[in-house]
């Protein structure tokens, strides 16, 4: 089944980058939306349906555990796969985000680290 995903980092390399790999996984997709920040990425969400957000934790404006605690507020995307995608190593932080119902995937990565981190904690089978 197709479904639509979000994908939400301040780098718009970064986003090109993560959804060519997005493609790469063989998954059915539906529509990729984009958004350079967490308050870009609620109102992406009010606008869109979504069946999974990849995003990054870093990032200006709003940063991507903000974006992923209120979205854990709303009741009708409080279940929504969230899977970070950072370079932050901190293993307290991965922890806490894990704990809280997330998903994590350390940059650098690839195609096959992407669809794993997907199957594990985005309710995706594999192709």
């Amino acid at each position: 089944m197709e479904r639509n995903i979000l994908v939400i980092d301040d780098s718009a390399v970064m986003r090109k980058m993560l959804i060519k790999m997005l493609r790469l996984c063989g998954l059915p997709l539906g529509q990729i939306y984009e958004a350079g920040n967490g308050q870009e990425g609620l109102q992406a969400l009010a606008e869109h349906t979504v069946g999974l957000i990849l995003a990054d934790i870093h990032m200006p404006v709003m940063d991507g555990v903000e974006m992923f605690e209120r979205t854990r507020l709303d009741p009708e995307k409080a279940k929504l796969p969230f899977i970070f995608v950072s370079s932050d190593s901190s293993a307290t932080r991965v922890e806490t985000l894990l704990e809280k119902g997330a998903g994590f995937v350390h940059k650098p990565l690839t195609p096959e680290s992407l669809l794993e981190a997907i199957t594990l904690y985005g309710g995706t089978e594999p192709s």
